[in-house]
């Protein structure tokens, strides 16, 4: 069998690095999570002023989410953390929003249940597909724009709670966001699950060892 390529040896070994500019950028995303819960749940949290911090909080992780990802691009510093760790994020954040709005009634309990419950199950997937070789998920144009719907429907969300013009004005598309983006996660995470059930009908001898499991034609 043919050794690998230099070029193929280097490009695993950017791979395997953790050290990079744009995982930093990622841990410094997963550090504003909490924070971003405690502004929202804090006493007092419900103060429009906390809110607003919030969604300062939000809205730096939402540009370092797209830096990270430009950066890894024009660096060359993909990492296999830096797969996980990107969506793993984004999961947090979402987590979090639900969870805080949930409590705060300003999402429907029911809501906040089904779009958990869609996390945990495919969670509960991953397992599976690593005994079998599988890779995580391969994150999906679909996946990342119900994500963006998400991620900008909750601080609309907030806005809306308060009186005077600019909630009157971010009230519409606060719901439309909010049932775009719930609708597409539901109908993305269905997406995974549909891989999920393919790649266990997949023989193990043919399963890959680094990408997530096949996408369906």
């Amino acid at each position: 069998m043919a050794e690998p390529s230099l070029t193929s040896r280097l490009a695993e070994v950017r791979r395997d690095r953790w050290l990079t500019v744009p995982n930093l950028l990622s841990l410094l995303r997963l550090a504003g999570v909490p924070v971003f819960l405690y502004l929202l749940l804090a006493p007092g949290g419900a103060a429009w002023g906390a809110d607003i911090w919030a969604i300062v909080v939000l809205a730096v992780g939402g540009i370092t989410d797209w830096l990270d990802g430009k950066l890894a691009r024009m660096l060359g510093q993909g990492s296999a953390l830096g797969a996980l760790l990107d969506p793993a994020v984004d999961r947090l954040y979402i987590l979090a929003a639900l969870l805080a709005l949930g409590v705060r009634d300003v999402v429907p309990w029911w809501a906040v249940i089904a779009l958990v419950a869609r996390d945990l199950v495919l969670a509960a997937t991953l397992p599976v597909l690593h005994a079998r070789g599988y890779g995580p998920y391969q994150v999906t144009y679909l996946g990342k724009g119900a994500t963006f719907l998400l991620l900008y429907a909750f601080p609309l969300l907030l806005a809306a709670q308060a009186e005077g013009w600019f909630a009157d004005l971010a009230r519409p598309f606060a719901y439309a966001f909010s049932v775009w983006g719930t609708a597409l996660y539901l109908y993305t995470g269905a997406l995974y699950l549909a891989q999920f059930v393919l790649a266990l009908r997949t023989p193990a001898d043919r399963a890959g060892v680094s990408g997530g499991p096949p996408a369906e034609d």
